[in-house]
């Protein structure tokens, strides 16, 4: 399905040197933030104690957060959790407090405030399980990266495979820079979040792709720029339909899922904007940069004499 038809074709491969220079230097600034701030983890991987609490009417989240700093928990993090009338509360591991004293801690907090608030639940992370979730995380993300080179190899070419990862794996470390810049929490939704960036980029780039392994055989005198601005330009209206309506719903809960969907949200909204220029400007340069041609789907026709040699 296609809203609109460009009938001209627009020049990327012409921009390329300047995009791929552009991805180069934002690359480079987030691995400088990784490096030296670090991400903000989360206590599910740092380890400590949440506590959901219940208010009998919407909860003041400011005034939570003050009766917890007078209690010495000023680091603790306070959000909305499934309605207004619902807390939840993680303290991190470094307040030397767990289980059940720390939660009576709180409680006692809040209840000078309210002594109708009740404490529905209360879980302690301990700092092996948070280590152990770091590594599976990054395990995952390898394995995935792998995954994604040997179908797009196997589908394509190794050329495509390797201009893919490259491409998906620009998006994922940018989106970590942009957590690492700002020290915004990193949580296990936020991981997951960074996991369906990876299948969604890579979803785009197969898209373009396949057209490009089109264009190869049926634009026999094109050079291999003209099939890849011809790719890129046949594949922009389903592109636009298709982040624009995945980008509303992630806006939706951007906006209105509250702080416990707010950062999922974020890194969903940062890999789609991220996912649509890498598939474009950052893997389709590459290619051509790898050498791609179309020898390297069509073998070259036999002439007459080469046919008659034994």
């Amino acid at each position: 399905m296609e809203f609109f038809r460009i009938k001209k074709d627009i020049p990327f491969m012409s921009y390329g040197k300047i995009t791929t220079s552009i991805s180069l230097v934002t690359f480079l600034f987030a691995v400088f933030f990784l490096s030296t701030k670090g991400l903000n983890f989360g206590v599910d991987f740092t380890g400590g104690t949440v506590i959901e609490v219940h208010y009998a009417q919407p909860a003041d989240l400011a005034k939570v957060r003050e009766q917890l700093a007078e209690v010495g928990l000023h680091d603790a993090l306070v959000q909305n959790f499934g309605s207004s009338h619902d807390v939840l509360i993680q303290v991190p591991l470094k307040q030397n407090l767990a289980g059940a004293k720390l939660s009576e801690q709180v409680m006692d907090g809040l209840r000078k405030q309210d002594a109708g608030v009740e404490k529905r639940r209360v879980e302690f992370v301990g700092p092996q399980v948070g280590k152990d979730l770091v590594e599976n995380g990054a395990l995952a993300l390898l394995l995935v990266s792998l995954g994604i080179v040997g179908y797009l190899w196997l589908r394509f070419e190794w050329k495509f495979g390797l201009s893919a990862i490259i491409a998906n794996l620009h998006d994922v470390v940018i989106i970590l820079g942009f957590f690492a810049f700002f020290q915004w929490e990193f949580s296990l939704s936020v991981l997951a979040a960074v996991l369906a960036v990876l299948g969604y980029s890579v979803n785009e780039s197969v898209v373009v792709f396949d057209r490009i392994r089109e264009n190869f055989r049926s634009m026999r005198k094109a050079e291999v720029a003209e099939i890849i601005d011809n790719a890129i330009t046949r594949t922009m209206s389903r592109t636009i339909i298709t982040h624009g309506c995945t980008q509303m719903m992630v806006g939706a809960m951007l906006f209105l899922g509250g702080e416990t969907l707010h950062y999922f949200a974020m890194a969903l909204t940062i890999g789609i904007l991220f996912s649509i220029y890498s598939s474009v400007l950052v893997a389709s340069p590459l290619l051509m940069l790898l050498g791609v041609s179309r020898e390297d789907f069509i073998k070259p026709e036999k002439t007459e004499a080469e046919e008659v040699l034994p």
